[in-house]
C-alpha cells in the first residue's frame, strides 16, 4: 500500500511537469527530478522484498520510463529538448501507476547466487534502455514523415514534434542510447549464461526467453557494425532498431503480458 501512494506521488509529479510552461524551464527541471528521485524509490520498494524479487511487464515498463525520463532530463542540458518533455511525462504518468494495476509476480532467490540479482538487474535496465531507443526511434520516424507533410500529425503532436532537435541531433541521441542498451544487454546474455550454469547446472537454456535475447543483440550488433562501416542511418537505422526492440519484447515482456493479463498467470 505504502508503495502505491508513492507511485501515485511520481505520476503526479511527472503530470506537473508536462503541464509547465516552456518558460520555466529551471522549475522544470528541478520538478523532473524530484519526480525521478520518487519513482526510483518506489520502483526499488516495490522489487526488491526480502528473499525474492518482484517482476512483471508492468514493472519493466515504468522502469523504461523511469531510464527515460532520467536519459530526457540529461540530454536537455545539452540540447533543447522541450518538445520530448511533452511526450515522454504523459507516458511516465501512466507508467508509474501501472505496477499499481498489474503487480506481476515474486521471483524467489533464496538459494540462488548473487548472479541471479546481477542478471536481473541487467535486464531490467537493457530492456528499458533499448525501449527508450525504440520510442525515439518511432519520434524520428514520425519527424521525419512531419518534414514532408504538415497534416501528417495532429495538432498536439505536430507541436511536440516541431520542438524537438534537428534529425541529426535525434540520430546522434539515438545511436547514443543503442550504445548503452547494446552493452546492458550483452550484460544480461553472459551473467544469464553464468546465472544458468550455477542453478541448473547447463549453459544457457534454449526456451523463448534466450532465443528471441540473443535474436536482438544479432540485430542491435548487426546495426552498430553497419553504422560503424557502412554508414547506416535514417530509415535503415530505425528498422534495425524497432526489429531488435520488438524481438526483446517478445523474450521478456510479451510473454509476461500474456501470462499477467491474458493467462492471469504469474509464472517466471
Amino acid at each position: 500500500m505504502q508503495t502505491t501512494f508513492i507511485f501515485a506521488a511520481a505520476a503526479l509529479l511527472y503530470a506537473v511537469c508536462a503541464l509547465l510552461p516552456s518558460r520555466l524551464g529551471a522549475v522544470i527541471s528541478g520538478v523532473t527530478a524530484l519526480a525521478w528521485v520518487v519513482h526510483a524509490a518506489a520502483l526499488w520498494l516495490y522489487m526488491a522484498v526480502p528473499g525474492s524479487m518482484r517482476v512483471g511487464f508492468a514493472i519493466m515498463l515504468s522502469a523504461a520510463l523511469w531510464v527515460s525520463v532520467a536519459a530526457y532530463w540529461i540530454e536537455n542540458r545539452n540540447f533543447a529538448l522541450d518538445g520530448l518533455r511533452r511526450l515522454v511525462m504523459p507516458c511516465a504518468v501512466g507508467a508509474a501507476l501501472l505496477p499499481g494495476v498489474f503487480p506481476g509476480s515474486l521471483l524467489p532467490l533464496r538459494g540462488h547466487s548473487a548472479a541471479a540479482g546481477w542478471h536481473i538487474a541487467a535486464a531490467v535496465l537493457a530492456y528499458s534502455t533499448l525501449t527508450i531507443a525504440a520510442f525515439h526511434a518511432v519520434l524520428m520516424a514520425l519527424q521525419e514523415a512531419r518534414l514532408h507533410t504538415r497534416a501528417a500529425s495532429g495538432r498536439w503532436l505536430g507541436g511536440a514534434l516541431d520542438q524537438l532537435p534537428a534529425l541529426l541531433t535525434m540520430e546522434k541521441l539515438l545511436f547514443r542510447v543503442i550504445w548503452i542498451g547494446f552493452i546492458l544487454l550483452s550484460l544480461t546474455v553472459l551473467s544469464g549464461v553464468v546465472f544458468s550454469e550455477q542453478v541448473f547446472g547447463r549453459a544457457l537454456p534454449w526456451d523463448h526467453k534466450s532465443v528471441f535475447a540473443l535474436l536482438s543483440w544479432v540485430l542491435f550488433a548487426a546495426l552498430l557494425a553497419g553504422r560503424r562501416w557502412r554508414g547506416w542511418r535514417g530509415k535503415t537505422a530505425l528498422r534495425f532498431t524497432l526489429a531488435g526492440f520488438a524481438t526483446l519484447a517478445l523474450a521478456y515482456v510479451g510473454s509476461r503480458f500474456v501470462l499477467e493479463v491474458v493467462l492471469h498467470r504469474g509464472g517466471a
